[in-house]
């Protein structure tokens, strides 16, 4: 049978951004180009020059903010109640 290996825990808080940062940029930078250039063949030969900018700029900037983004949303949202 195969057995599919997966990461370490550890690996989660970079595994987390790494996707966002793929989801969210592909289809960012696909909106971003498609209304500068419409639905033409320039369009599939920009996008996926763009789309890596994008990412590179992205990934690095969710490692160094996601961390950020935590401490924020706890100051303006209450902890769940502990159990009892």
């Amino acid at each position: 049978m195969f057995v599919i290996r997966r990461l370490p825990p550890r690996c989660a808080a970079f595994v987390m951004p790494l996707i966002l940062s793929v989801l969210m940029t592909f289809v960012v930078s696909a909106i971003s180009t498609l209304k500068s250039l419409g639905p033409t063949p320039a369009f599939f030969v920009t996008w996926p020059t763009a789309w890596a900018l994008s990412w590179l700029v992205a990934f690095p900037t969710l490692l160094v903010v996601l961390p950020m983004k935590r401490r924020i949303v706890a100051l303006v949202v209450e902890p769940p109640e502990q159990a009892r």
